[in-house]
Formats: C-alpha cells, sequence, structure tokens
C-alpha cells in the first residue's frame, strides 16, 4: 500500500478489541477514493489520542472496544482510560475535531462516561452505571436482517433513498443523550423488546442464545444519529458486524457520507452551534 502524504483527506482508523473480518473492513476503506486510510490498533490509539498526535488527520473512526478484557467464563475485567487518553480525547472534542464511531466502539471505555456522552449511547456488555444511573446489560440479536429506514434528509443519508436491506447484527440499548445536540439519521424497522434479544452478559458467561434472568426495557430503534460533541461534529452508526455489511454497497454509501460530511465547513460550524 502506498502512503499518499498528498490525500485530501486522510482517515484514522482504530481497531482491537473485538473479532472482526480485517479484509472485508480493509477493503472497504481501500474502495473509497478521494482519501487514504490509517489503520491503528489500541492500546497505541489511546497514546495517539490528543490535538497534537492526530494533527495530520481529518478526522478518526473508531471500530475498537477499549478498556474491557474478555475472559469467558467470567465477567470481563474493565479498565479506566489512562489520564493522557481522557485529556486528549476531551481535548480532540474542545478542538472540534471529527469522530464517526461503528457498531462495538459503542461498548469502549465503559469506566468513563465521557466517552458514552460523546457518543450519546453505550453497549453494556454487563451490568453498569451511566451518571450514577444503573442499567442492565445490553441485548444483541445476530444474523438480524432488517431495513433501515432514513428518518431525516442530511448529507449522511444522500443516496440511500427512503433506506435500504441489511442482514448485520441488532442491541437493544438505550439512548443516553438526546435534544437538540442529536440527530435522528435511521431506525430498523424491527421490535426492540427483550423477548427479541438475547444478554449480553448471558453471552460472555458461555451461554449464547438466552436470556434467563435478565430484564431489560424496550430500547431505541436508532441505527444511525449525528451528534454534536464539545465542538466536534460526531456520527454513530450501530450496524457493521461483519463482511457481508462490509461489502453492502449502501452500507459503504453510508460510512462515506459520514466520512465526508463530519469533515466538512458545514459540520464545523453546526457543531460549534455557529450560523
Amino acid at each position: 500500500m502506498v502512503i499518499r502524504y498528498d490525500s485530501p483527506l486522510n482517515l484514522l482508523v482504530s481497531t482491537k478489541g473485538h473479532p472482526f473480518d480485517r479484509n472485508a473492513f480493509s477493503d472497504m476503506f481501500d474502495a473509497m477514493r478521494g482519501m487514504t486510510w490509517t489503520h491503528i490498533e489500541q492500546p497505541a490509539t489511546a497514546a495517539l489520542l490528543s490535538p497534537e498526535g492526530c494533527a495530520d488527520f481529518d478526522a478518526i473512526l473508531f471500530y475498537d472496544v477499549p478498556g474491557l478484557q474478555f475472559r469467558t467464563p467470567e465477567p470481563p475485567a474493565l479498565f479506566d482510560p489512562p489520564e493522557t487518553m481522557k485529556a486528549g480525547f476531551t481535548a480532540l472534542l474542545d478542538a472540534g475535531k471529527p469522530m464517526i464511531f461503528l457498531h462495538h466502539a459503542m461498548a469502549g471505555w465503559p469506566t468513563w462516561d465521557p466517552y458514552a456522552e460523546a457518543i450519546g449511547a453505550r453497549f453494556f456488555y454487563q451490568p453498569g452505571t451511566y451518571k450514577d444511573r444503573p442499567y442492565p446489560d445490553s441485548g444483541y440479536l445476530f444474523p438480524a436482517t432488517y431495513r433501515a429506514k432514513v428518518l431525516a434528509k442530511h448529507p449522511v443519508t444522500s443516496g440511500l433513498g427512503d433506506g435500504f436491506e441489511v442482514t448485520d447484527e441488532l442491541y437493544l440499548f438505550e439512548m443516553l443523550e438526546t435534544g437538540d445536540d442529536l440527530i435522528p439519521l435511521l431506525a430498523a424497522e424491527h421490535r426492540f423488546t427483550m423477548d427479541e434479544f438475547y444478554s449480553a452478559k448471558n453471552a460472555l458467561e458461555a451461554r449464547m442464545w438466552t436470556r434467563d434472568g435478565w430484564t431489560h426495557g424496550p430500547g431505541t430503534n436508532l441505527v444511525a444519529w449525528a451528534k454534536r460533541s464539545g465542538n466536534a461534529p460526531t456520527v454513530t452508526v450501530q450496524m457493521g458486524n461483519d463482511g457481508k455489511t462490509f461489502g453492502n454497497e449502501n452500507f459503504r454509501t453510508l460510512v462515506r457520507n459520514a466520512v465526508d460530511w463530519v469533515t466538512s465547513d458545514e459540520a464545523a460550524r453546526w457543531a460549534r452551534n455557529a450560523a
């Protein structure tokens, strides 16, 4: 792969912490013209996250699950972000660095609330808290074939018509942050109740596809949204589980639209709440 120092758009992509189809994932980004991407893995990502460390990148895309160490059938070990990462991540948001969060990145840094606040949601692998409120472990369902319905005419949904069909993994979770700072973009046409999903905690206890002992209220049907996080424009896309999704042309359009929008002057003005 040639290093493109002259690329008009340079995307930093962070992974590790959850298995995925690396070849299909790479093929998706390699097919995106007019940009280059640089792959980095946790924990190196945490060390790079600062305005200075990310100065050469136009946006950061997270497809990682930092802060957890899975050890089935025992509960995962949880780790706080390094203090330098906390300061650097906060400084990036204050500086307006565009960010995109894909799929299991919603579970990252489960002990640090500002990370979930930046995303607007959190996938709980085990019961936890957010801003001192208790939450049950989240639910999962795959493979799930559903229609992702477009909710807003927005640059991120451009070219998607009124929606598209995808076979992917769905999550049962609650939105943590709402309001004028969040723009709903796509909703899944599916029933988001616990009888349709399985317990993440049970899965980590080597009891896949079970929900015994689990209670969860109705969840959100949102599978993509834009959010103003600090001074930064962010986009979260809940889908993105496997190679079939990475090869879905509509999903590729969605991700590329997200990259183009968060790096636009329009998104920067919106994030800073400027006219």
